[in-house]
């Protein structure tokens, strides 16, 4: 397996005009070469047929060198061998024949470039998921593979009891775990052009990112992750259907660019903005306008003919102008007047005075009418009801039912399908039950059991009285069904993952002596052999991990729906019933 990277790398060494005395190559001089179109640098790259085809554009007869596209390699790859890629080249990872891109529909897996495809795989909060990044070469073929539709293995079904064997209905409620991009793909064959209304909050690429997706991505690469996700997401949805994302500042910028691409700019709605509420304390300290504000991009899936209801705060939810607070009643109590006085004129003042209701605006929280403070701010003085607990805090970044109610009455109707990708602490989906929506969510952090299934049951069984429970007049009902996307390979790279300096080469044995799970590029003997581990266990532990994840064909991640049968997979009746019913067979 020899990548763009390792083929640049090797062609450079070639040439000793970019060596210095040593015979390592002289970043500096390469960069300025390629800046200034340096023809000893653009005969070297046009000598190779991969490279050219890679760096230049044909016009005619001439030959158009993409500079920015080989500065961003320079600068943005460990193009510079580590003790990785050393390794990788020593082993020699190539098929037999050395081949590299084999014709023009070969694309990267893994790289960040735009027509790339980046798994962004991850199970833990503090989890790095390095084979999303591994430049790692497969052929257009083999990414349908790779994202063709999935076994699954079913968890339980819960209408206040667990149903441990079930068989799929079309009006199932669904949390899946497993990887978001892989899950999407295996939706389409049932829910393609069905999803009604999709809301997302993914990471926001920010150094503290509560999920961060091997934080954190660098910008070109955080665009081809929400790329890869959002051109499967359009094809989900109804052609009357919306898809609101919340971003911050970081990136909603080029967030917004991307969309335009993908959806279209004559599907953009509206640009949200949600004021998160009053702060105080350290976050007012900063010497600059203190930030109080999310974004919400909303865009529909075609120009004309979108679903939408036009909202109004009502009177009875009006944000009080004058709070009812006990300092305010002890000051007008002197004044003589009594409890029943000063009850009559909170009420006159906060609703008697006031219209009957107030169209809801673009900007949310922002004026005299309306009430939406974040979970963050609600909870700063006190634990709010709704608030989910991970590992004995607070989970952050969670948003309030009352914002996804918001968003979910206005663009869906009940009994619409209502699709939440990013699921985070399950408001989506808890939202979305309480107004008799159906829901898919999709969440591949180990929290979803623990937190997002206990969530849900407390909704089903109408134990749940927080959030907007008393809005929607929820008293419990309904189902749920907990799956997850049957592992294969992925199961491996958990291992390799939480592996350690000790048990690492047990992994390594495991993986060698399973050819199946290999790359069919891979020289399983020269694997096995004494003078490759001795090359393998002279690297770090960070680059043995990563790598064993290149030894993984990645192509069988999770089990693929046609290979269900296969009694190789060992996959059991239950979950080939409940797969099969999924799919509609």
């Amino acid at each position: 397996m020899i990548t763009l990277i390792d083929k640049l790398n090797n062609k450079i060494k070639t040439d000793s005009y970019f060596l210095d005395e040593s015979g390592e190559v002289i970043k500096d001089k390469l960069k300025t070469s390629a800046l200034n179109m340096d023809k000893h640098l653009l005969d070297l790259l046009l000598s190779d047929e991969d490279l050219k085809n890679a760096f230049f554009t044909q016009k005619e007869n001439v030959y158009i060198f993409d500079k920015v596209k080989f500065s961003w390699i320079i600068n943005n790859s460990n193009f510079l061998p580590d003790s990785y890629t050393s390794y990788k080249n020593k082993i020699g990872l190539v098929d037999s024949k050395g081949d590299f891109l084999k014709n023009k529909d070969d694309v990267v897996l893994a790289f960040p470039y735009k027509d790339s495809v980046l798994l962004g795989g991850q199970t833990k909060d503090d989890e790095k998921r390095n084979e999303c990044m591994l430049n790692e070469i497969l052929c257009k073929e083999d990414i349908d593979c790779l994202l063709s539709p999935k076994s699954f293995k079913l968890h339980y079904m819960f209408d206040g009891n667990i149903h441990e064997n079930y068989v799929c209905k079309e009006e199932d409620n669904y949390i899946i775990k497993g990887n978001n991009l892989i899950a999407l793909y295996s939706l389409l064959p049932r829910y393609e052009g069905k999803v009604k209304l999709i809301f997302i909050d993914p990471p926001y690429n920010t150094s503290n990112d509560t999920f961060g997706y091997n934080d954190t991505f660098n910008h070109s690469t955080w665009l081809t992750f929400m790329k890869n996700r959002l051109e499967v997401a359009k094809r989900l949805l109804s052609p009357d259907g919306s898809i609101y994302i919340s971003m911050d500042y970081n990136e909603v910028h080029y967030l917004k660019v991307l969309m335009d691409e993908i959806f279209g700019r004559d599907c953009f709605q509206r640009e949200i903005i949600w004021r998160m509420g009053f702060l105080s304390g350290y976050k007012t300290m900063v010497n600059n306008y203190i930030r109080n504000h999310d974004t919400i991009l909303f865009y529909s899936r075609n120009p004309e003919g979108m679903c939408f209801n036009k909202l109004y705060i009502e009177n009875k939810d009006f944000k009080p102008i004058l709070k009812d607070q006990k300092e305010l009643r002890k000051y007008l109590s002197k004044l003589n007047l009594s409890d029943n006085d000063i009850d009559n004129i909170l009420d006159y003042v906060n609703h008697q005075s006031r219209g009957e209701h107030y169209a809801l605006e673009d900007t949310w929280n922002c004026n005299k009418w309306d009430d939406l403070d974040s979970i963050a701010i609600e909870s700063s003085t006190s634990r709010v009801g709704e608030t989910v607990m991970l590992d004995g805090t607070n989970f952050k970044g969670q948003k309030p039912e009352k914002l996804i109610k918001r968003i979910i009455e206005s663009s869906s109707n009940e009994g619409d399908l209502v699709l939440d990708f990013f699921l985070g602490s399950g408001t989506t989906a808890a939202a979305a039950h309480k107004l008799k929506r159906h829901y898919i969510g999709i969440e591949q952090m180990d929290y979803v059991e623990s937190a997002v299934c206990e969530r849900l049951k407390n909704v089903v069984l109408g134990t749940d009285k927080d959030g907007i429970s008393v809005s929607a007049n929820w008293n419990g009902g309904g189902s749920f069904v907990f799956c997850e996307l049957l592992q294969e390979n992925e199961k491996i790279i958990q291992e390799i993952i939480n592996s350690n300096d000790k048990n690492i080469i047990e992994i390594y044995n495991k993986i060698v002596n399973s050819p199946s799970a290999l790359n069919y590029k891979l020289d399983v003997e020269v694997l096995k052999s004494m003078k490759n581990i001795e090359l393998f266990n002279a690297l770090n532990l960070e680059d043995k991990k990563h790598a064993l994840i290149s030894f993984l064909d990645k192509n069988i991640l999770y089990i693929n729906y046609s290979d269900i049968d296969d009694g190789d997979k060992n996959v059991n009746e239950k979950d080939k019933t409940f797969t099969k019913s999924f799919y509609g067979d």
